[in-house]
C-alpha cells in the first residue's frame, strides 16, 4: 500500500510576520495531526487519467472537502 501524502495549507501574512505566532500555529497543527484531531475531508477521488474531469469538478465549486488525484507509480 502506498504512503499517504497530503499537502494543503493557507498561511496569512499576519501569521508569518510574527515568529511566536507562527511557532504556536505550527505546534497546534503538528499536535492535531499527531493525535488525530485533524482529519481530512475527502469529497471525491480521481485518477490521474481523469484529471480533466477533476478540474471541471473543482471549477464547478460544488465540492465539500478536498478533491484527491491519485497517481500510480
Amino acid at each position: 500500500m502506498p504512503a499517504l501524502n497530503m499537502r494543503t495549507y493557507t498561511v496569512t501574512r499576519e501569521l508569518t510576520a510574527h515568529p511566536e505566532q507562527l511557532r504556536r500555529a505550527e505546534a497546534c497543527v503538528s499536535s492535531g495531526l499527531r493525535n488525530g484531531a485533524f482529519q481530512p475531508v475527502v469529497d471525491r477521488p480521481f485518477t490521474l487519467d481523469a484529471i480533466v474531469e477533476a478540474h471541471r469538478y473543482m471549477e464547478a465549486g460544488a465540492q465539500v472537502g478536498k478533491i484527491v488525484v491519485t497517481v500510480d507509480h
